[in-house]
C-alpha cells in the first residue's frame, strides 16, 4: 500500500511540476513578446534651424512630402489669418495628420530691465495668437554666462523674469521650455558662468515655480554636459516641452566641442542617440523632436535636398527605438 501511494505521489508531483513549468514558460513567453512603450513624440519640421526658407503653407507641403509629423508654428503668420483662413489652414494640417511643434519666445529676458519690460508688452498678444491656433508649446535658450552678473544675481533675475513670462503664457494654455547650453567652450570663457547642466536647470525651474515651465532638451547639450541616460530618466514626460536632435564631430574631445560645429543625427555616433531616444520613449515624452545641426554643408544644399537629408537623418534616429506597427 505504501509503495502504491508513493508511486501515485511521485506521479502527481511530476505532473504538477510539469504543468507549473509550462505555465511559467508561457508567462515568460508572453512577457518577452509584449511590446515596449509606444512612441508618442513626433518628428518636427523646423525650417529655420536647418537653413531652409519657406512660408508656412509651403512647409505643410514639405512636411507631407518628406514624412515629417509636425510643423513649427509661425506666430507672425498665424496672427494675420482671418478666422476663415485659420480654420482652413488648421483643417489642412489635420487632414495631413500634422501636429504643432514649438514656437519661439519673443521676450528679451537676457538684457537690461527696459528691454525686458518692452518685450513683455507684446507677450499677451503673441500668446493669444498661438492659443487661437491651438499651439501649446514655446521654447527658448539660456545664455551660459554673463559679463557683469554673478551666478546668484543672474539666477534670481532669470527666475523673476521667466516667472512673469510663464504666468502670461500659462493664462493662454502655453508651456515654456528652457534650454541649457552645455559645451565647456561656451560657458568657461564667460566672466561669470551660468546654468549649463540639467541639474542646474532643475533648480531654476523649481525657483520659477510655475507648472507650465519645463525643459527644451538638446542632445548636443546633454552630451557636452556629460550627462547620461540615467539623468534623462529622472524626468517625467511632462517635464519636457521640446527636443532638439543632432550629432557631434568625431575625433574631438567633449570639452573641446564647439557649439556651432555639429552634425546631422546619426552621422558619426559620437552622441548616444539610442540612449536619448530610448529615455524619451520610456518617460512618455509626447512632444516634437526637431533637427538642429548647425551644419554649414547642409545649409548650402537646395531646399528640397536639405529637407530630404534631414528627414532621413531624423527617421534614422527615431528608428533606433521606434517599432513600426506598435
Amino acid at each position: 500500500m505504501n509503495d502504491a501511494m508513493n508511486t501515485m505521489n511521485r506521479r502527481f508531483f511530476f505532473k504538477a511540476s510539469t504543468l507549473a513549468g509550462l505555465s511559467l514558460a508561457r508567462r515568460f513567453s508572453v512577457a518577452a513578446e509584449a511590446p515596449g512603450p509606444r512612441r508618442k513624440f513626433t518628428i518636427a519640421l523646423a525650417c529655420g534651424m536647418i537653413g531652409v526658407r519657406g512660408d508656412p503653407r509651403k512647409e505643410i507641403e514639405w512636411a507631407v512630402q518628406f514624412g515629417f509629423e509636425a510643423v513649427e508654428p509661425a506666430a507672425a503668420f498665424l496672427g494675420k489669418l482671418s478666422e476663415g483662413e485659420l480654420e482652413a489652414y488648421l483643417g489642412e494640417m489635420k487632414s495631413k495628420k500634422l501636429s504643432w511643434g514649438a514656437a519661439g519666445f519673443p521676450v528679451q529676458f537676457r538684457g537690461d530691465d527696459a528691454t525686458f519690460e518692452q518685450s513683455m508688452e507684446v507677450l499677451p498678444g503673441f500668446a493669444r495668437t498661438l492659443q487661437r491656433a491651438g499651439v501649446t508649446r514655446v521654447a527658448t535658450w539660456l545664455s551660459p554666462g554673463h559679463r557683469t552678473l554673478t551666478y546668484l544675481a543672474n539666477f534670481r533675475q532669470h527666475a523673476k523674469r521667466l516667472r512673469e513670462a510663464a504666468r502670461v503664457l500659462g493664462d493662454h494654455g502655453l508651456r515654456l521650455g528652457l534650454e541649457y547650453v552645455g559645451p565647456k567652450s561656451s560657458w568657461s570663457v564667460q566672466r561669470f558662468p551660468f546654468i549649463h547642466t540639467m541639474a542646474e536647470m532643475k533648480d531654476l525651474i523649481a525657483e520659477i515655480g510655475r507648472d507650465n515651465v519645463g525643459f527644451l532638451l538638446d542632445t548636443w547639450h546633454w552630451y557636452t554636459a556629460k550627462e547620461t541616460e540615467a539623468d534623462l530618466l529622472t524626468l517625467k514626460g511632462r517635464d519636457v516641452i521640446l527636443c532638439h536632435v543632432n550629432d557631434a564631430p568625431q575625433g574631438v574631445a567633449v570639452d573641446q566641442q564647439i557649439d556651432s560645429r555639429r552634425e546631422l543625427p546619426c552621422a558619426t555616433g559620437a552622441i548616444d542617440l539610442k540612449a536619448f531616444m530610448g529615455a524619451m520613449l520610456r518617460i512618455g515624452y509626447d512632444g516634437p523632436m526637431a533637427c538642429e545641426p548647425f551644419n554649414q554643408e547642409l545649409r548650402k544644399l537646395p531646399a528640397e535636398q536639405a529637407l530630404a537629408t534631414v528627414a532621413a537623418a531624423m527617421k534614422k534616429a527615431v528608428g533606433l527605438v521606434d517599432v513600426p506597427g506598435q
